[in-house]
């Protein structure tokens, strides 16, 4: 991923994060993401059961392939599958409405 897409997607993802959870929920639920490489994770993050910090869920990933987004989401084995059915997209923006969306319950629960 080049600079210029790596702070575009930074800047999307910076405000959704900051706008998902309402702030009186923040103390008990986050949502994050990490780049690495061509891949952004979503992540879920809440306090942890036992001892200090937070625990964190893999919600979804976007990885840039081809100049395209595609959408992927993992199983309790934590392995990755791609969501098919999520058509690859060249805007970024559009793949992650559909996630927020997540008409199948594939993200969300």
């Amino acid at each position: 991923m080049d600079d210029f897409t790596k702070t575009r997607v930074t800047k999307i993802m910076e405000k959704y994060v900051g706008t998902k959870i309402p702030k009186h929920l923040q103390n008990q639920i986050k949502i994050t993401f990490k780049i690495r490489g061509n891949n952004v994770t979503l992540l879920e993050e809440r306090p942890a059961y036992i001892g200090e910090g937070w625990t964190q869920l893999d919600i979804a990933q976007f990885r840039l392939d081809q100049n395209k987004w595609k959408v992927y989401w993992r199983d309790s084995k934590h392995k990755w599958h791609w969501v098919d059915d999520i058509k690859p997209d060249e805007d970024f923006e559009k793949q992650l409405k559909i996630v927020d969306k997540d008409n199948r319950g594939l993200f969300w629960g």
